[in-house]
């Protein structure tokens, strides 16, 4: 028993120790949305697609070749004039500069495939921030629910400790029976022991949370929010306008309508590829023929007889169909993901309506006045430990009802791809 009090007391200290930060949800999310490294690596991918339409917009660069150079003189040669001086005059030397032209439009479409492929990486980008939206919330509502749970327990731990140093004066005087102080103090060990386990649940969210946000090691985030219950009408009615707006704004959906676009650009591409690029050439020869100075042009083709390209150009349509069916297979999960959180929603709603606004007021009076009839013995242990029970069982009630409400309408505002 000592030792799970010093652990509790330990990981109290250690918590007071570090370096506490008090945020609200809005503050947390300003500093992940500038400071998260995946949303950080996701915009510099945006700029690796965008230099890479840059590059695509250069033309092939020109081929210069020298040849039939030699260095040194054979026998039976014409001499020719200099080069330098009368350096040169038995020397022979050939120059070509090719340069290759696209053909079929080769290097406008892959430029417009690029501009798809950065079109392609910033849907990326809203898809990484919605899911990472989505965790975050989650993990923020996680902790100021478990801030509220430790401060339930940390308010009954405060009051059953005053009542237990009570009951052992008594128990000292001879005035009560040892069971009853064992109950009670079965009771505080058992609250003590409920506040470690939500300390370590805590500390795993606060990994968590401090990965999101970037922060060290030494800190500890303190939400100064309460758990508020969403102000929004979720209903079936809006089910038809909220998946409109999934079509358009969802960034899975947006991806695949990019990635059609990405394969019928390719398509065109391949097509494009079964028709030759021209090589044009200028050419210099210094005593390789009749003339003494050869100046001549030439073009270059690849004759397409073996390959022009089918099974590229195939596949190019078969990757059109697939994308196809990943758009229809989006559009779907959205319509089911956004009529599954409404229907959770609602049905969690329904109880959250249940409960009267003045509800928990009344649960507070009642336990104050159960707690001051227990010290003047009006009533017995038993009764005041099963309304003790009840009350925290119903405070427990009302918060998970607020965080499920809350982890439901970010799952719909997941659904539909954008804020509510």
């Amino acid at each position: 028993m000592a030792s799970s009090l010093i652990f509790v007391f330990g990981i109290t200290n250690l918590s007071a120790q570090s370096d506490s930060l008090k945020m609200s949800r809005k503050e947390a999310e300003s500093i992940f949305l500038s400071k998260n490294f995946d949303l950080i690596t996701q915009k510099l991918n945006i700029s690796q697609a965008r230099a890479r339409v840059l590059q695509a917009k250069h033309w092939p660069n020109p081929t210069l070749s020298l040849s039939e150079i030699n260095l040194w003189r054979t026998y039976e040669v014409d001499e020719l004039p200099g080069i330098i001086g009368d350096w040169g005059k038995t020397s022979q030397i050939a120059a070509q500069i090719d340069q290759v032209i696209q053909t079929a439009g080769k290097r406008r479409k892959n430029i417009e495939l690029q501009q798809i492929e950065v079109h392609g990486e910033e849907f990326e980008l809203q898809e990484v921030l919605r899911e990472l939206k989505k965790d975050l919330r989650h993990v923020i509502t996680e902790i100021i629910y478990n801030q509220k749970q430790q401060l339930i327990y940390k308010n009954q731990i405060e009051s059953i400790v005053k009542l237990t140093k009570s009951y052992q004066n008594q128990l000292s005087e001879g005035n009560i029976s040892k069971a009853e102080y064992i109950r009670l103090k079965a009771q505080e060990l058992d609250f003590k022991k409920k506040l470690v386990a939500l300390h370590q649940d805590l500390e795993e969210l606060q990994t968590e949370i401090k990965a999101f946000l970037i922060l060290p090691a030494d800190r500890h985030v303190y939400f100064v929010d309460d758990l508020e219950v969403p102000q929004k009408d979720i209903s079936e009615s809006n089910l038809v306008r909220w998946t409109q707006l999934a079509k358009e704004n969802r960034p899975d959906i947006l991806i695949a309508l990019n990635q059609e676009k990405h394969a019928q650009k390719n398509l065109e591409i391949q097509q494009a590829l079964k028709i030759p690029d021209l090589t044009f050439s200028i050419n210099y020869d210094r005593g390789g023929n009749i003339m003494k100075d050869f100046i001549g042009v030439g073009i270059a083709m690849d004759l397409p007889i073996f390959d022009r390209n089918k099974g590229n150009i195939q596949e190019a349509r078969i990757e059109i169909e697939k994308s196809g069916i990943e758009t229809r297979k989006n559009k779907l999960k959205a319509e089911n993901e956004i009529t599954s959180a409404i229907r959770n929603y609602q049905r969690t709603q329904k109880i959250f309506e249940d409960i009267d606004a003045d509800y928990e007021e009344s649960l507070d009076k009642l336990l104050v006045s159960h707690e001051k009839n227990f010290r003047l013995r009006n009533i017995s242990m038993l009764e005041y430990m099963d309304f003790l029970e009840t009350y925290i069982d119903n405070k427990l009630i009302i918060l998970d009802t607020k965080k499920e409400l809350n982890q439901y309408f970010e799952n719909l505002q997941y659904a539909v791809g954008q804020d509510l």
